[in-house]
């Protein structure tokens, strides 16, 4: 059996140094405040006062259309700001669900905007629990051209699921290399779905949205239906394929997407401590990944996907590295933007990392954002934790970058919207840096780069 090795950065805290030895005392939670001499804070929007919690975040990419996207878990609303003054944040819309005093479950969980022909549009994921109203609501999709005037923003869908109650977790926004824009959700079984968005948005009918389904070859049995939790789609221009790498919660896999109604898996990820696989995100070429697991003391691992590209095997059970901010907490999500890897790190806020050199990530910078406190420093309390009182489940929840110009946006359950600038990124085009000009923003107008036939143009739906 081969030795797992695991190769964490360098720190470089603003604060003092602090030996990490479990038995000794550690400095209060004001160590844990500001930011490193990279990381530049530039707006805040203060989290609402009571049970509020903020949860995922999404940043529009057009230089016309300022919007920053806010959801909440528990009074279930979606939340719009303009951050065309990016000093002060302003809020311009705020929907929440019919009823939501009736409505039990996370709620308000995942957001992702997407356009189509001149048409822009914003999808929120819901999940309810079973017995609550709308325990069969995937998602709900507004139609948000006519911001920044709040009166013209519409709902133009709602996405059901009633064949697995219980909402979508996460989703993505893909425009596919065929032309179509495809919505990628969870779902309380062992696949995630595929939508045409072009059909949801024209009030055609419902049983027509779903086009395809991506099975899980990994499913962890002890959480749910064993279904994904995470993913990321991307096109890659060396196969020419439109490639799945998803988060099964019992490992990673990648598939073929091509053809979203046959997906075709390529390759897994599963070993030792992946039981609960949560985020996989690809370098832009696809020949390396930053995946993130579920649990305290775990580090973000970073792997050589070459051989599982390749076809030269069918699993790979080995990283090349790790990286952590702190070894008594976990990170959350994360925006990759080779060779910057941007996380929303729960406790230890915003931390920025490089991975130049892929077996030996180096730490850029941070901000710390969260009101968290436990026995050891930095954790829950009675009224603040997230799962129990030392919960470091916490904090520091969803990330996005601006493409064009370098922005950061960042929701930390406790504390709310933050933006930021961190130094020499002034953006993010991955021809800078001999990559394809692949990442989580998709070109809506053109499809992805390289690909093989031109995206078709989709007409506009008159919303």
């Amino acid at each position: 059996m081969r030795r797992l090795i695991l190769g964490v950065a360098t720190f470089a805290f603003a604060a003092p140094a602090v030996a990490q030895d479990p038995g000794m005392s550690v400095p209060a939670f004001d160590a844990k405040r500001g930011g490193s001499e990279k990381v530049h804070m530039l707006g805040h929007v203060p989290g609402h006062q009571g049970p509020w919690k903020a949860a995922d975040v999404e940043m529009e990419q057009d230089p016309s259309r300022p919007y920053v996207y806010l959801c909440g878990f528990t009074n279930f609303d979606v939340q719009i700001y303009d951050v065309r003054d990016q000093s002060s944040p302003k809020k311009i819309y705020d929907w929440t669900i019919e009823n939501p005093e009736l409505h039990r479950g996370i709620g308000a969980m995942d957001g992702k905007y997407f356009k189509i022909g001149n048409r822009y549009y914003y999808a929120q994921s819901y999940q309810f629990m079973q017995g609550s109203p709308d325990a069969d609501l995937g998602a709900v999709v507004f139609d948000v051209t006519g911001l920044p005037d709040p009166s013209k923003v519409k709902v133009v869908a709602r996405i059901r699921y009633p064949q697995a109650p219980g909402g979508f977790h996460n989703t993505f926004a893909y425009k596919h290399s065929d032309g179509r824009a495809l919505y990628f959700a969870t779902v309380n079984q062992q696949k995630a779905l595929v939508y045409d968005l072009a059909k949801v948005v024209s009030g055609g009918d419902p049983s027509s949205w779903l086009v395809g389904e991506v099975p899980n070859p990994t499913p962890f049995k002890q959480i749910g239906a064993g279904g994904y939790h995470d993913f990321y789609v991307g096109y890659d221009p060396a196969t020419h394929q439109d490639k799945f790498y998803g988060a099964g919660l019992g490992g990673y896999s990648v598939w073929d997407v091509t053809k979203p109604e046959a997906p075709k898996q390529l390759f897994t990820i599963t070993s030792l401590g992946m039981d609960i696989a949560h985020t996989f995100t690809p370098s832009p070429d696809g020949r390396y990944a930053v995946t993130e697991t579920e649990y305290q003391y775990t580090p973000l691992r970073i792997w050589d996907l070459q051989a599982g590209q390749t076809g030269k095997t069918q699993n790979i059970d080995l990283p090349i590295s790790a990286w952590t901010a702190d070894w008594r907490d976990l990170s959350h999500n994360h925006e990759v933007r080779w060779p910057y890897v941007f996380v929303s790190a729960y406790e230890d806020g915003l931390q920025v990392f490089d991975l130049t050199d892929p077996k030996n990530p180096k730490t850029v910078g941070h901000w710390f954002t969260c009101e968290c406190q436990h026995e050891h420093g930095f954790g829950g309390t009675p009224d603040n934790g997230w799962q129990s009182t030392t919960s470091v489940e916490q904090g520091a929840f969803g990330v996005d970058v601006r493409n064009y110009d370098g922005l950061v946006v960042l929701s930390d359950m406790r504390t709310g919207l933050w933006l930021f600038r961190v130094d020499g990124f002034k953006g993010w085009n991955g021809r800078d840096h001999g990559m394809p000009n692949i990442s989580s923003v998709q070109d809506w107008d053109h499809g992805p780069e390289g690909a093989q036939k031109p995206a078709t143009t989709t007409n506009d739906h008159g919303r």
